[in-house]
């Protein structure tokens, strides 16, 4: 049902292939809890609330919504990082066809991060809701809000810059749809905080330091300061639950894992795109799947699921053999806390960077203005 409202345009107008329906709804269970304990709380977790309330941004005035964008090629990223470069596809086609290629294959991968970070709002309420800790449901409130701001964020980007959308990626759905169905409350935090939000985390980055268009550097490294706190709450609060679980629990958790990260690395190979696009989706994928500049992708976008998952407690011979099978198993000696570090640092100079080139600004106005009287006088 589209939105008929005189002068306004719904985002489903915007779509590149139709989305199966106008909401997708999704059956939950599990208790909400109350805690009457309201003195208690593990400092590391309370630090790190207090961080999420000092960290809260408005998307509206952060950004620099004025900059311009090349909808044909959003990122200005090289054509070897277009995943079916090379491919007897690509080989026939012509420069309009490449530009029409980046822009949906951007607006795809765009589409995945906006979608996820809907997926990851509702994740965040649903462990307020059922965590029994209040230190967690403090920080998960705060959350909720981050995940709101990311989703207002990537949808503008794609409305206003871009100007298309796809649907969301069936295996990015069906790990959505087991997180959220599971009435186990540490399902969300293992789902969502770990595995979703671990991927997009490390992709958020590639692209971040890749791309050289101002607009959307700014939106990937004010975002990736807000997930790589919600990785570390995710680390804080199952480290501590996995350590109490029986070998059967954690095996149930481990199987989790192994299909959830199976499914993060199939969605990557953007089928949708290929079939919308009216190619020979064969030949695309086989090339995605050999593509050099993807295979690095793909192992990178492991770099922070595989170090929290041993970091968690889940490290059996199934899981190390599943990542070995990957190819991303020495992910597992990535330092999680260097990662957060720099995304913190990139961030922050990319604000100082902003306000130096607005006091430069001001000075020259200023120097004009008073060149301007001087010739007036």
């Amino acid at each position: 049902m589209t939105d008929t409202t005189p002068g306004r345009t719904s985002s489903h107008d915007r779509y590149a292939m139709p989305a199966d329906h106008l909401t997708w709804d999704v059956p939950m269970s599990g208790d909400a809890r109350f805690t009457w304990e309201y003195d208690d709380g593990r400092e590391r977790l309370l630090n790190l609330y207090q961080k999420g309330k000092d960290k809260q941004w408005d998307s509206a005035r952060r950004i620099d919504w004025s900059l311009p964008i090349d909808p044909d090629d959003p990122l200005g990223m090289p054509e070897q990082t277009i995943p079916i470069y090379g491919s007897r596809t690509w080989e026939k086609l012509g420069p309009s066809d490449v530009a029409d290629v980046r822009r949906h294959a951007m607006s795809w991968q765009f589409s995945q991060f906006l979608h996820g970070e809907q997926g990851a709002m509702i994740c965040s309420a649903r462990i307020v809701e059922s965590v029994p800790d209040l230190d967690a449901k403090f920080y998960a409130a705060t959350q909720t809000m981050d995940e709101a701001r990311h989703a207002e964020t990537y949808s503008r980007f794609l409305g206003e810059k871009i100007g298309l959308l796809y649907p969301i990626n069936a295996s990015l759905k069906a790990l959505l749809d087991d997180t959220l169905s599971d009435a186990r409350w540490d399902m969300p935090y293992l789902g969502m905080q770990v595995l979703i939000e671990g991927l997009a985390l490390a992709a958020f980055g590639v692209l971040r330091d890749m791309t050289q268009v101002e607009l959307p550097k700014q939106i990937l490294a004010y975002v990736m300061q807000d997930e790589a706190r919600h990785v570390a709450f995710g680390r804080m609060a199952l480290r501590d639950f996995y350590g109490q679980l029986t070998s059967a629990e954690r095996a149930e958790r481990e199987d989790f894992v192994i299909e959830g990260c199976y499914l993060m690395r199939d969605r990557l190979r953007a089928q949708e795109v290929w079939e919308n696009l009216g190619f020979d989706v064969a030949d695309c994928l086989e090339t995605v799947d050999a593509s050099p500049f993807m295979q690095a992708f793909r192992s990178l976008l492991f770099s922070r699921i595989v170090p929290c998952v041993k970091d968690i407690g889940l490290w059996s011979d199934r899981i190390r053999a599943a990542y070995d099978d990957m190819g991303v198993l020495d992910m597992a000696g990535v330092k999680l806390e260097d990662l957060m570090t720099a995304d913190e640092d990139v961030a922050e100079r990319i604000d100082r960077e902003r306000r130096e080139k607005a006091e430069e600004a001001d000075r020259e106005a200023e120097v004009g203005e008073t060149i301007a009287l001087g010739a007036q006088s």
